[in-house]
């Protein structure tokens, strides 16, 4: 079932996703062609994936801008809202939102091109989840992370953040109101939904689950603070600690000037999309231009000596690569 809006530029439609037999609602908005990626947007807490189609201004929406630019970008609604929220009344914890996402993304590819894999583009609690699911290997290929909003020192007190019974110091949300059109914030309320009650619960524990995590994300992130953001303390020394437990091969850390905490509903939006094509992009572009493993020039090489090489290599290097893999969460 799928329901259509959007411009003449770009079709935004409603999609169902079955995630193991939980029903997940999404945005989709598609390229023409084989898309060069699908990005996946992850709304934050509170939310939902309208997030990311802003209609308060032209150029806003992350989802006609990547559709237009060549991507597929599919924003799910996470695990607790839409129309999972009545399936998991009290939402999921981290761990099983980032299981129930992998499902969803199977379920999303099993009849559509990804070209070059997936690539998480997350704001807020959304973060969260995208650095617990980027530390889960996955069916197909995750290109890399980039995450607004978010961070690993909180700048508020437990309870001062958004929860079951309202969304905590909502103008935290936003910063001067000058920076969002001002259509935006009528047009935000049909975004809004309540909080579900296990991701409250942990929201205060994220700085203790952050390392754990970050150790085992294996591909590029990119974090993003907006100027005017109050949530997460964002100086020199929590970048540091940002940085330290990421095992990432690449770790990016930018500001967006003029903007508040919800970047993708103010005026700098497009900027920031922007910016976060650009370092998938780079992704793509490392991937594609990086040299050949030297395990596999090893195995070549013993095959191209002799039979013995060819029945004894694939055993070797098999249990060596396997001895490197990156521990899976429980």
């Amino acid at each position: 079932m799928t329901e259509s809006h959007g411009s003449s530029a770009s079709q935004v439609r409603r999609i169902a996703l079955d995630a193991a037999g939980v029903p997940m609602s999404a945005l989709l908005a598609e390229a023409p062609g084989s898309p060069r990626a699908v990005i996946v947007a992850i709304h934050g807490g509170g939310m939902s994936a309208g997030y990311f189609d802003s209609r308060a201004r032209p150029g806003l929406s992350l989802m006609t801008l990547g559709a237009e630019l060549g991507y597929t970008v599919l924003a799910v609604d996470r695990p607790g809202y839409g129309s999972s929220a009545e399936h998991l009344p009290d939402g999921q914890g981290v761990l099983e939102q980032a299981d129930t996402l992998h499902a969803a993304l199977a379920d999303f590819a099993r009849d559509r091109d990804i070209g070059g894999g997936f690539f998480f583009l997350a704001h807020s609690n959304g973060g969260k989840l995208a650095l617990a699911a980027g530390a889960r290997t996955g069916e197909h290929p995750l290109i890399g992370l980039d995450i607004s909003g978010l961070g690993s020192r909180l700048a508020v007190g437990p309870h001062q953040l958004p929860g079951s019974n309202g969304h905590g110091e909502w103008r935290r949300h936003w910063g001067a109101l000058r920076l969002y059109p001002p259509d935006a914030f009528r047009l935000g309320r049909s975004l809004v939904s309540p909080v579900p009650a296990r991701e409250a619960q942990e929201g205060p524990l994220w700085p203790e689950l952050y390392p754990g995590f970050a150790a085992l994300v294996q591909v590029p992130v990119r974090f993003t603070f907006a100027e005017q953001e109050q949530w997460w303390h964002f100086d020199e020394e929590a970048i540091a600690a940002l940085r330290r437990p990421l095992a990432a091969p690449r770790v990016a850390v930018d500001h967006q000037p003029d903007a508040g905490h919800n970047i993708s509903l103010g005026w700098a939006a497009r900027t920031y999309h922007l910016r976060a094509l650009a370092f998938l992009e780079e992704c793509l572009l490392a991937h594609d231009a990086a040299p050949p493993r030297p395990v596999r020039r090893k195995v070549v090489t013993r095959l191209a000596a002799s039979v013995d090489a060819f029945d004894e290599g694939p055993d070797r290097q098999g249990g060596r690569a396997a001895g490197r893999a990156a521990p899976r969460l429980a």
